[in-house]
């Protein structure tokens, strides 16, 4: 996304940010890169037609984060979007204003483990042929009908829970894990507690040191961030990678040389090295987007030595890499808006 496109163009890319980039399916010819480090992960999901990708992103770092510990989990993040959903629509119905919305950032996947609870991913499956966005719509025209003839909120409640059952299915009463029987908040507190994680960012319109409120569209929540200098984010996620850890990156992906086909994402050749200082002006001229989040589980080089960070997607396995995008160094350094790691990783020297 780059500076002075057409208001229209503009629109229609941040309300696509976080869906799967549609294009003709082409026979594609993967590129070599030779792994250095691979993390375990789940298999690789599909969000469909959901804008998620931030929930899902998020709870793939949390399972690789178990799976490298030997304990295997694997987390719905329909259940997620589904409370996420609901508390939108009765904000809908208090305020008469606030648009219903499933878009949001990786550390408010968090906030809704804490508050909802979480559930395994065999249990409460996405049907495939969800679409979020139009029944966020629906959710919202009754939202504004029950508040129009003041049916109540007890009424709203049961229409929302009904709407939902049907779309996507009711929720089990119950979490059942090898052999036991957990609540919600049991069960998510047993795979994330509270304060597991830190989110990071780099940008000099705030002090390094200080927490601030991310200025992107999809912080809703006005979740804070960390704010260290670029050099330090880099590091973190190095050593969080060598050290057994995965992070959560959230960033742009609207840049030419992000291609979806060839699962690769590059600056263009010859761009100027990436500053602390030509990173803040990308934000501040909005050529750096909050578009797309992904796990990142690996590093790899190809023939040159370039380094390449490992992600892994939710669009899907339809794709060179069965699902994996290769990151190359330079863009992250420009293009990451954010970055969640394991809180454990900033108290070991990077």
């Amino acid at each position: 996304m780059k500076p002075f496109l057409p208001i229209l163009l503009l629109l229609t890319t941040l309300l696509a940010a976080c869906g799967r980039q549609q294009g003709e399916q082409e026979s594609i010819v993967a590129e070599r890169f030779h792994t250095d480090i691979r993390l375990k992960t789940t298999p690789v999901k599909d969000q469909g037609d959901t804008q998620l990708c931030w929930i899902y992103a998020m709870l793939a770092t949390i399972e690789t984060e178990h799976l490298m510990e030997g304990d295997s989990i694997d987390l719905s993040a329909i259940f997620l979007g589904r409370h996420l959903l609901v508390e939108e629509v009765l904000r809908r119905y208090a305020d008469g204003q606030h648009p219903v919305s499933i878009r949001g950032m990786a550390p408010t996947t968090l906030r809704l483990l804490q508050r909802y609870g979480a559930m395994p991913f065999t249990s409460y499956r996405q049907p495939e042929d969800i679409n979020m966005r139009s029944l966020a719509n629906r959710l919202q025209h009754a939202a504004d009908h029950h508040r129009a003839h003041r049916r109540g909120v007890m009424a709203l409640e049961e229409n929302i829970n009904k709407t939902l059952d049907d779309a996507i299915g009711p929720v089990p009463s119950w979490v059942f894990m090898l052999g036991c029987q957990y609540t919600y908040l049991e069960f998510a507190h047993s795979v994330c507690q509270r304060g597991e994680y830190t989110a990071l960012t780099s940008f000099t319109h705030h002090p390094f040191g200080s927490r601030f409120v991310l200025e992107v569209p999809d912080n809703h929540f006005a979740e804070e961030f960390l704010n260290v200098p670029l050099d330090t984010m880099m590091a973190y996620i190095n050593h969080a990678l060598q050290t057994g850890h995965p992070v959560c990156w959230e960033g742009d992906i609207s840049e030419p040389g992000y291609d979806v086909k060839r699962g690769v994402a590059r600056l263009p050749q010859g761009h100027p090295p990436v500053t602390q200082t030509s990173r803040q002006r990308m934000f501040d001229h909005f050529a750096t987007t909050d578009d797309h989040c992904m796990a990142i589980i690996g590093m790899a080089h190809d023939d040159s030595g370039k380094r390449y960070y490992i992600c892994k997607d939710s669009w899907g396995k339809d794709t060179p890499y069965g699902g994996f995008v290769y990151l190359e160094e330079d863009y992250v350094r420009a293009k990451t808006i954010n970055i969640v790691i394991p809180t454990r990783v900033l108290y070991t020297k990077p």
